[in-house]
């Protein structure tokens, strides 16, 4: 195997292992082969030559470059003299995981607590209309829920870390040393 193919093997390898983990962040498995054709890209690169090295429709393309860039996971870049609009992975890995874990876990946690609060005011009905045996069933629900509600509170609180950045201040971003590289492209937005 000659160097070349080595280093489309080690690409290949990680570009796979994100596709088969990117359902983590409620993606499929194509969006993951896209983001690491974006990823080992030397250049930031157009829908058009996304669809060659990935062999997606462009259509599958746009909605994947779409859905990436709405998880933080890519950005829009330009160059000047280039009409085609140009993506490039976004260095922060941190980034996107807050955005996708403070919209996954937001959205579930107030559903839950939503449901667990219209629950517990039934129960607590039940409870003022019931005989004692059923009041006491009810009564242990409640405390069961109110043990539920404490955990999505404190779910929440969680989030409102990752959504205030103070996470980072807990558990600080590894840093990585600058490298000397030149980078003749431009965040768009």
């Amino acid at each position: 195997m000659d160097v070349e193919e080595k280093l489309e093997q080690a690409r290949a390898r990680f570009t796979n292992e994100i596709a088969n983990n990117i359902s983590l962040y409620d993606l499929p498995a194509s969006i993951g082969r896209l983001y690491g054709a974006i990823f080992f890209s030397e250049d930031p690169v157009t829908l058009d030559e996304l669809s060659r090295k990935t062999g997606m429709s462009k259509t599958s393309m746009s909605t994947g470059v779409r859905t990436l860039a709405d998880a933080n996971m890519i950005e829009k870049t330009w160059r000047k003299g280039v009409r085609k609009d140009l993506y490039q992975t976004d260095p922060d890995w941190y980034k996107s995981f807050s955005t996708v874990f403070i919209k996954r876990w937001s959205e579930a946690s107030e559903l839950n607590l939503k449901a667990l609060r219209t629950a517990k005011a039934e129960l607590e009905e039940v409870q003022q209309k019931a005989g004692e045996t059923l009041a006491e069933r009810a009564q242990t629900d409640i405390d069961k829920l109110e043990s539920a509600e404490a955990y999505y509170e404190w779910l929440q609180e969680v989030i409102s870390l990752f959504e205030t950045d103070k996470i980072y201040e807990l558990v600080p971003k590894k840093e990585v040393p600058a490298k000397d590289i030149e980078k003749p492209f431009v965040r768009k937005g």
